[in-house]
């Protein structure tokens, strides 16, 4: 059953580039095919935030439990958040070159989310600082409450409180939220999104297992 499901996350995958790359048609107002990209930023960037928080969690569960797999736990989201996140800044930076004309411009939504990275990079420095395991994930669990504060403020209100060179694909009229694309650039880009939180949830999930192994093997060879 978990392989046929880890194939079918590839298929989907898959098609989803295919789809992005050469079946969904040129958007109005970007550059030549530079709006390709936001079918793989805009998910990298929600992966991120969907991770963080699953670290927030896995934190506060530890702070409760002091369960070693729910500190495991906590390190794989943010490990998975930290990755998604500086991909999406990769991208984010190629379609800047694409539209702008540079890779950084120190748009409100480029410097949000460096730091960011900034944020969470912080919280596995403070993990390979302290070498007692007990206070090592004691200490990281806190920083994680903390650093979830910085997470909302600098994703969604940084961005919008500052003037943004980057395109608002959604609008918010009278409560309802319409997407501001082509249907089938619409039905791409949530493809994509669903493909790309299948990819974290078995990225964490594999992140997961392997802590269970080495616990259940450090628990046999003490």
């Amino acid at each position: 059953m978990r392989t046929a499901l880890t194939w079918l996350l590839g298929v989907w995958l898959a098609g989803v580039i295919v789809a992005g790359l050469l079946w969904a048609p040129a958007a109005a107002g970007f550059q030549g095919d530079s709006f390709r990209i936001v079918f793989f930023h805009v998910p990298q960037a929600w992966v991120a935030v969907l991770a963080f928080c699953v670290n927030l969690v896995a934190s506060i569960r530890y702070l409760r439990t002091r369960s070693a797999l729910d500190d495991s736990r906590a390190g794989a989201a943010a490990r998975l958040g930290l990755l998604f996140a500086l991909l999406a800044t990769i991208t984010g930076s190629i379609f800047a070159k694409l539209e702008w004309g540079m890779f950084w411009n120190w748009d409100p939504r480029e410097t949000s989310i460096l730091v960011l990275l900034l944020v969470y990079a912080a919280y596995f420095a403070l993990r390979q600082a302290v070498a007692d395991e007990e206070r090592r994930a004691s200490l990281a669990a806190a920083y994680a409450v903390f650093a979830f504060v910085t997470m909302p403020f600098l994703v969604f209100v940084v961005p919008r409180v500052y003037a943004s060179l980057h395109p608002d694909l959604v609008e918010a009229a009278e409560g309802v939220v319409r997407f501001r694309m082509d249907p089938r650039l619409r039905l791409v880009l949530l493809a994509s999104l669903a493909g790309f939180t299948g990819l974290f949830v078995w990225l964490y999930s594999l992140e997961v297992r392997l802590a269970r192994v080495l616990a259940a093997r450090r628990r046999e060879e003490s």
